[in-house]
């Protein structure tokens, strides 16, 4: 029943927005009492929290694999990486835009919580860019705190205009970005 909840409210929040969507929608739309809803959560709040710590876990679990990858160079990495956030875009698309889009509706108890995991997100994204300098993949004298910034900013922001049953697939746009970011769009 919880995760019928998770899913309503995905649903809703997705569609009518976090301010806009009830407690009475959500558990209208499962034909479930209030009191089934409060049974699970003590608050509207306390869904959205749990819809953005599930998010952002399963980003960090996807990324932790990616790290650990002993196969994989950082250029490698960093590949895997844009394209397993765009691909969570595509495979958890309203999930993605709650997560984006309603993070200004968290209270600071819940949004502290969830910025910590951002921020765990993005150092690790920035420890592949240092890697990578370190190997000599990428140029010595970048500032990697704002690489890696820029980085999750235009890949981030795809959740709001990327459609990967458009013309250009998840694949294609990974590469896309990544040849943006390694080379830039000056004339060879």
């Amino acid at each position: 029943m919880r995760q019928k909840l998770i899913e309503s409210g995905i649903h809703l929040f997705d569609e009518k927005g976090f301010a806009e969507t009830s407690v009475e929608d959500i558990t209208k739309e499962i034909q479930v009492t209030k009191g089934t809803f409060y049974y699970y959560f003590k608050s509207k709040q306390q869904l959205l929290r749990d819809i953005h710590l599930s998010y952002i876990e399963y980003l960090l679990n996807k990324q932790g694999d990616i790290l650990n990858d002993p196969e994989k160079n950082s250029r490698e990495k960093l590949r895997a990486t844009i394209f397993m956030i765009i691909h969570s875009i595509q495979s958890q698309k309203k999930s993605a835009r709650i997560f984006f889009r309603e993070m200004r509706n968290l209270d600071p108890e819940y949004l502290k919580q969830n910025i910590e995991k951002r921020d765990l997100f993005r150092m690790n994204v920035q420890r592949i860019v240092e890697e990578g300098v370190k190997e000599g993949h990428f140029e010595e004298d970048i500032n990697t705190d704002m690489i890696t910034r820029g980085i999750l900013g235009v890949t981030n922001w795809s959740y709001y205009w990327f459609h990967p049953e458009g013309e250009v697939s998840d694949e294609a746009l990974t590469d896309i970005f990544l040849e943006m970011i390694l080379n830039g769009i000056n004339k060879k």
